[in-house]
């Protein structure tokens, strides 16, 4: 279930998995660009504006009714991330861990009244770090698998990766389905998540393999292919970056099946820390009925892979 609201003023599984850091593959660029677009519309009242922004909404209504009072920790609560996956967690302009993941714990924090500090380690060291009680929770971009809570503990997803189609915006193509992708060229990344899907469900479509995203959209951008189906968050970043020009946008909607996409991320914590996770959960739920989880979505989603 999602929720379009209008954009305030903003401050594989068969294959390659679609969320093991997607963006690793032009993280420098990416992260670049992202800082540069996040200090710009962050700057005040001329920041950027947008309409029409989906923000995803990943929790259960009946879950208020098992809500519980949580107190205060007595001791500090120590985040762990990473700073090179934007726009989820990243190193802001002046070095500081940011992105929606971090400042969802932030948010958390605050609406627990916990004392918490935030500390950037590199990506493949997060999970032994905090089972080594290096720190108490990740806050960082590692999928839910079976594997993962046989070791730790997480809040249900906050975040999930959506696949999604985007095509040309000039050439007024139908919205994706079985039938109309009949005999139509559509990008994938050959061995994928996405190009299985592809396969299993849109069986009449013309698949193109390709060995990279970023080769994908540059044949999308040029009208080599109609469609390209892929990550979300990959492709919106590339949809409201320089790369593209402004020369496409997503199509249709999107597409959570977990069995090729994952059950998305979550806060994840030590197995004998049951109380904080709950508390973490519960928090969570509270700052979406709050209003605080869209104010975040949006300042770090300017184009929603939703």
């Amino acid at each position: 279930m999602s929720q379009t609201v209008p954009m305030r003023n903003p401050r594989t599984t068969p294959a390659t998995s679609p969320f093991m850091r997607p963006m690793a593959r032009r993280r420098c660029g990416r992260t670049t660009a992202f800082v540069v677009m996040a200090a710009l519309c962050w700057g005040g009242p001329a920041g950027a504006r947008a309409e029409g922004v989906t923000i995803p909404n990943f929790w259960n209504p009946r879950a208020r009714q098992e809500r519980m009072e949580t107190q205060p920790s007595a001791r500090a609560i120590r985040f762990l991330t990473d700073d090179e996956f934007p726009p989820l967690h990243f190193a802001g302009p002046d070095g500081t861990p940011t992105g929606f993941s971090v400042e969802l714990a932030r948010a958390v924090c605050e609406r627990l009244a916990m004392a918490c500090t935030v500390q950037a380690r590199r990506f493949d060291t997060l999970l032994d770090a905090l089972a080594d009680r290096q720190g108490d929770v990740v806050a960082a971009a590692i999928p839910l698998t079976p594997a993962l809570r046989a070791r730790f503990l997480a809040t249900r997803p906050y975040f999930r990766w959506p696949a999604r189609f985007a095509a040309r915006t000039d050439k007024g193509l139908p919205a994706p389905s079985a039938a109309a992708l009949a005999e139509r060229s559509v990008g994938v990344v050959g061995g994928s998540a996405h190009a299985a899907y592809l396969k299993a469900f849109f069986p009449k479509a013309a698949a193109k393999d390709f060995t990279d995203l970023a080769t994908a959209e540059g044949a999308l951008r040029r009208g080599e292919v109609d469609y390209v189906f892929a990550d979300g968050l990959n492709l919106a970043l590339w949809i409201g970056g320089a790369e593209a020009a402004n020369c496409c946008a997503f199509t249709g909607g999107d597409y959570l099946e977990n069995r090729y996409f994952g059950e998305g991320i979550g806060l994840v914590t030590r197995a004998d820390d049951a109380a904080l996770s709950r508390a973490l959960d519960d928090a969570l739920q509270r700052l979406w009925d709050e209003g605080k989880y869209a104010e975040l979505y949006l300042r770090f989603f300017p184009v929603s892979p939703f």
